[in-house]
């Protein structure tokens, strides 16, 4: 049936003036061109289509188990995509087309393949023309961007479709086009490499019904209809992505994607790697290193944010070796202990980066427990014969991988926890862990191959990894990698060397960059993302107020690869960490004493394997039913934006209320700001428990915060009732408070009063 909307006479509609819309209630039939011509070019461009751009078609049976009144809603990349849904989707769906794409010439041999009717997307009455259509029976395929986008991604979603499907009733089918954005007929030049011959795969996710709660008024109704369409469109956009591989596969994907004339990686040499040097380099380095690692060992890494790091790294992935990335900030016991726990055979490090950072204690008590192999000695020994080998097997590193992967489920890297609050703990994740967990950030954030990713977290910090290393390798953008984020003057000048787009930080470095800084040093960044510690309102003052940047604060853990929500351009709300990503299910459980929220447990594709256990047998104890504990209590809104009120372990119990020691030190920052402080819990034989608060301010008195929480209107169990003074609070590298040590200085301090 065609269904036809044309305009008329201006209208009243709600108190809006609008066009009048006429609907032509009779079934039309199709004209002779589409009885006959239809069918024909159905077959001849399907078999055109595959030949030109290999499309694949996953999950048909989705399609064919819809029902007859389904939405059919696709991504928008190319001008391509309704003659290829046209072609390749059963039978004649309709299509709803505006005025001005019917008027295309170009556009109108495709219409032969549909059942095409006109709708004005700027009134109201359009959507209900459409939604009588649905009614009278037939999917309806319509491109809920209402534009091509020009990034590459999933761009602003309208809610017209959303509405569509909860006024007729209808289930919404997710389609995803992939692979149609290289085409030169796209609109995403300048952030894609363009192909006139890419292949294309067509991805159709599982029918849903948009379920809203009763008692909605219309424009938030609207909204939140809008943002599960929304969802359901990244969720279908991150399924279809293949976690059913090695990592150095999906480098090797990515490195026919984007080209392996493509810089990734460069450091403070400024001689940028691409994807086909890296990995020539890997097949350079990795056979030596098969030699000294047994198939499937643990190596450890120890090395600092550089080219050389990433080379490393992916000659490991190439030969089905695990890195182990070693924290070089913590003491020469635990990394010992760390290596012990990783049952550690071999270290890779430098002897450069051994001498400029001055740890010579941390490698001789390695060296103690495992061989520790400098980069300078392998490169020293190399010979002709294997530079060339390595370039034979770089022509042929997928076929060769294939004789030296493991599984996907089998371990890629193993991290270790921060140990901020006790001690450090191995934490294995998989191939498909990371891959899933960058296509999810893909699927959220309009990532493109222009951008310029600046990264100082280390890569032995899982932030830094995954977003440091992981991403760029998959997404196809450069990353320069700087070797520490505490040079504070340093790094904002980087970032104007580099020209960089992007930012990830520590709300701690990013406030020290923002006061330092030049208000020109951060002009090209467009994206700056906060994680693993909370963002103080007054760093995002600063940054929005200095240089007009947005910071957009995120959350995540080790175990989790570690994003597990993140505010984006789209959904944004300061005061919490974002929406979850797609794929991620959760749960809150209650806790005595806390009202607010509850314990948050998640499940997911990027979930960790395990722990280590630290006796070094290699054993991993896996999260229990594929649910992990995050040990946060988090607090979610109808819109899906989380907010952590504290961890569980960071709360006291005063008098016989629970008190949370993150809402003790948010008082204390909203008098100090400039400062960082730090509170713990003590033991009181009065109360159970006392606050103990340590901070930089010279002046800080208790009477002060107690006038603070008056004024605030707070409870005054969130005043500390002693205050200690330090010339700077004890943070790790990765700019978290170290709240383990900070607990075994309040100790050591009442105990010496106690004595006297």
């Amino acid at each position: 049936m065609v269904l036809t909307v044309f305009g008329g006479t201006p209208a009243v509609f709600r108190g809006r003036v609008v066009r009048e819309v006429v609907l032509s209630t009779a079934t039309i039939r199709p004209g002779w061109a589409q009885r006959r011509l239809g069918p024909v070019l159905k077959v001849v461009l399907a078999a055109l289509f595959r030949l030109l751009y290999r499309v694949e078609v996953h999950g048909l049976e989705n399609y064919r188990t819809a029902g007859e009144r389904a939405i059919v809603v696709a991504n928008h990349v190319s001008l391509l995509d309704a003659p290829l849904l046209a072609t390749f989707l059963p039978g004649r769906p309709s299509l709803a087309v505006v005025e001005a794409m019917e008027r295309c010439r170009w556009l109108r041999p495709w219409l032969l393949l549909v059942d095409a009717f006109r709708i004005d997307p700027l009134s109201p009455l359009a959507m209900i023309a459409v939604v009588r259509a649905l009614r009278r029976g037939g999917r309806c395929l319509m491109f809920p961007e209402g534009r091509i986008s020009v990034t590459g991604g999933l761009m602003k979603v309208y809610d017209g479709p959303a509405v569509v499907a909860c006024r007729s009733r209808s289930p919404v089918l997710p389609v995803w086009i992939e692979g149609a954005e290289a085409l030169p007929f796209s609109r995403s030049r300048g952030k894609v490499p363009v192909r006139w011959f890419p292949r294309i795969v067509i991805h159709i996710g599982p029918a849903q019904r948009i379920e809203l709660p009763r008692g909605l008024g219309g424009r938030r109704r609207r909204q939140l209809a809008g943002e599960k369409l929304y969802d359901l469109m990244t969720e279908t956009a991150f399924r279809a992505e293949n976690l059913d591989r090695t990592l150095f596969e999906a480098i090797l994907d990515a490195r026919a994607r984007y080209g392996g004339a493509r810089p990734v990686f460069e450091d403070m040499e400024r001689t940028p790697i691409s994807y086909d040097r890296l990995v020539l380099a890997s097949m350079v380095l990795g056979p030596r290193l098969a030699r000294v690692a047994p198939p499937g060992a643990v190596v450890g890494v120890l090395m600092p944010n550089a080219v050389g790091t990433a080379v490393v790294f992916t000659a490991l992935q190439a030969i089905g070796r695990v890195p182990a990335m070693l924290n070089f900030t913590v003491g020469p016991t635990q990394a010992a202990q760390a290596c012990r726990a990783a049952d550690l055979k071999l270290v890779v490090t430098a002897r450069r980066f051994i001498t400029v950072a001055r740890l010579e204690a941390l490698a001789a008590a390695l060296a103690g427990v495992a061989e520790v192999l400098y980069l300078e000695d392998v490169r020293a020994s190399l010979t002709t014969a294997e530079r060339l080998a390595g370039v034979w097997r770089a022509r042929r590193a997928r076929a060769w991988h294939r004789r030296q992967r493991g599984t996907p489920r089998a371990p890629a890297v193993i991290l270790f926890t921060s140990g901020s609050e006790n001690l450090p703990k191995g934490v294995a994740l998989s191939h498909g862990n990371l891959i899933a967990n960058c296509r999810q950030l893909k699927a959220r954030v309009d990532f493109s191959p222009s951008d310029v990713l600046f990264n100082a977290l280390p890569v032995f910090h899982s932030f830094g990894l995954t977003g440091g290393l992981a991403l760029p390798l998959l997404s196809g953008f450069k990353c320069f990698l700087y070797p520490s984020p505490l040079h504070y003057k340093a790094v904002p000048e980087a970032v104007y060397a580099c020209d960089a787009t992007m930012m990830f930080g520590t709300d701690t470095f990013l406030n020290a960059y923002g006061r330092v800084a030049h208000p020109y040093d951060f002009r090209s960044v467009r994206y700056i993302f906060a994680g693993a510690e909370k963002l103080r309102e007054e760093t995002r003052r600063l940054w929005a107020d200095r240089f007009g940047v947005r910071v957009l604060e995120g959350y995540g853990a080790t175990e989790t690869g570690p994003v597990l929500a993140v505010n984006t351009p789209m959904f944004a709300s300061p005061g919490t960490v974002g929406r979850l990503l797609p794929g991620i299910r959760h749960r809150l459980e209650p806790v005595d004493g806390i009202t607010e929220g509850g314990r948050l447990l998640v499940s997911g594709p990027n979930i960790m394997l395990g722990y280590l256990k630290a006796d070094g047998s290699g054993v991993l104890e896996a999260p229990p039913d594929g649910w992990h504990d995050t040990g946060d209590i988090g607090a979610m809104d109808e819109h899906g934006f989380v907010r952590i009120v504290g961890r569980l372990k960071r709360f006291a119990k005063v008098a016989g209320e629970m008190v949370s020691l993150g809402a003790a030190e948010a008082l204390v920052l909203s008098l100090w700001p400039e400062e960082r402080h730090a509170v713990v819990a003590a033991p009181d034989n009065r109360k159970g428990e006392q606050l103990v608060l340590v901070t930089e301010h010279r002046g800080a008195e208790r009477t002060a915060i107690a006038e603070q929480a008056h004024r605030l209107g707070v409870s005054e169990l969130l005043v500390p009732r002693t205050v200690m003074v330090l010339d700077e609070v004890p943070i790790f590298g990765t700019g978290k408070v170290d709240y383990v040590r900070i607990q075994a200085m309040v100790a050591e301090r009442r105990s010496g009063r106690r004595a006297a």
